[in-house]
Formats: structure tokens, C-alpha cells, sequence
């Protein structure tokens, strides 16, 4: 992530049930870890009831919903942003779930697995892609 974008990054001020500055909600604040230069987009939703741990420069992108419980399938369990990870406009990441450090998260995708590092998911469910390191690609 460009550094220059976030020389003046500050941690956003986060109420309960309420939208930041940027338009993005988070439920149960008290169980939020938000790492520095963290890139959060419009109408995204976290749940914490169970714990959410987004590390330093992670993006999320607007109309996201993250959840550390579920009623539809009573599912919970602390979901953790590893470092640099990108998660795609639109996507959902369920309870339990880790997305490994710069994973990527395709748009649209409905995350209910962990992520391992360096790759790209996408799809309902997301399914590995590619594997990555860096600027070379392999499979």
C-alpha cells in the first residue's frame, strides 16, 4: 500500500452501532483491533462480537460485511486480517475465517474458509486462484 496516502493516518474514532467519518459501521467496538494505515470503504459492516483483528495496511472495500458470528448457521469465532490483505468491494468474510498476509479477496466473494498468504480467492464460495509472492505470480 502507498505509504505517502497514509502520512497523516490517524486512528478513526469508532462509536458503537454508529457510522465513522467514512461512512462504515462496526458492532461491538470493544472486541475491534484496528492496525494502522487501514483502508476501510463506505457502507462496510464488521461484526465483533467474537473479535475482529484487522492488521496494518489492510483494504477493505465499500458494501464489505464481516461477521464473528452468524445466526443464520449459529457459527462464531474471532475473524482475523493478516497483514496487507485487500478484500474486494461487496465481499462477505463469515466467522472463524483468516485471511493471510497480502491474500487478496476477489469482489463479490463469500469468504467462509481461511485464506492462506499470498493468494487470490474469489467466487461464492471463494476458491483459491493464484499463488503469489510478490511482484511474480505462480500457480
Amino acid at each position: 500500500m502507498e505509504k505517502k496516502r497514509f502520512k497523516r493516518w490517524n486512528l478513526p474514532k469508532i462509536k458503537e452501532g454508529k457510522l465513522t467519518q467514512w461512512n462504515w459501521v462496526v458492532q461491538n467496538v470493544q472486541n475491534l483491533s484496528l492496525g494502522k494505515n487501514t483502508d476501510i470503504g463506505a457502507f462496510t459492516y464488521i461484526n465483533a462480537q467474537n473479535g475482529v483483528v484487522i492488521e496494518d495496511d489492510v483494504q477493505i472495500g465499500s458494501h464489505c460485511s464481516i461477521y464473528s458470528i452468524s445466526t443464520i448457521d449459529n457459527k462464531k469465532g474471532k475473524v482475523v486480517l493478516k497483514k496487507g490483505c485487500k478484500i474486494g468491494t461487496h465481499s462477505t468474510i463469515m466467522p472463524g475465517v483468516t485471511v493471510g498476509e497480502n491474500a487478496i479477496v476477489g469482489a463479490h466473494s463469500f469468504v467462509k474458509k481461511s485464506v492462506p498468504g499470498h493468494t487470490l480467492v474469489a467466487g461464492c464460495p471463494a476458491k483459491p486462484g493464484k499463488r503469489f509472492n510478490g511482484n511474480s505470480e505462480s500457480k
